[in-house]
């Protein structure tokens, strides 16, 4: 089960505590009534991933380890929407791990901050580099960018 609050990001303090950044490419077999499969690398490693409709913030998440070569092979011959292209940090807060997405190509300027919680009544503190809450609009979901990138939006992000 995957339990995650997602935000926009208003200003750079962030990386004050960064990790080193790593890049994630990812795209989708298919995006059908909140279900979706995707393919992702991240350094050298491939992931399959299959997520279930959303229920709030949450929902069923199942990932697995595949070749690189094969997730290389997927995304370039398999996949039917645009690459996502970004670069991910984490970042230490009052005992948490965000994940700070800083996207590429089509999403260029976008800036996502995520959490993952163990229950979606999880008490937390917001960082003041956080902007506005997006867990719940779709259009901030990675395989609604990936068929609407945010410079395909009349009005920014």
């Amino acid at each position: 089960m995957e339990i995650e609050r997602k935000f926009l990001v208003k200003n750079n303090k962030w990386k004050r505590n960064a990790s080193e950044g790593f890049e994630i490419k990812q795209a989708y077999f298919a995006n059908l009534k909140g279900k979706s499969v995707r393919i992702r690398t991240v350094g050298e490693k491939g992931f399959l991933t299959i997520k279930g409709p959303r229920v709030g913030i949450s929902r069923d998440e199942f990932e697995y380890e595949i070749p690189l070569a094969d997730a290389n092979q997927l995304i370039k011959n398999y996949c039917d929407s645009n690459l996502i292209s970004k670069k991910r940090y984490k970042v230490n807060f009052e005992g948490n791990t965000w994940e700070i997405d800083e996207f590429s190509g089509d999403n260029q300027g976008l800036i996502l901050a995520e959490i993952e919680l163990e229950s979606p009544d999880e008490k937390i503190t917001l960082p003041d580099w956080l902007g506005k809450e997006v867990s719940t609009d779709n259009r901030y979901y990675n395989s609604k960018l990936a068929k609407h990138p945010v410079n395909s939006w009349n009005s920014e992000p």
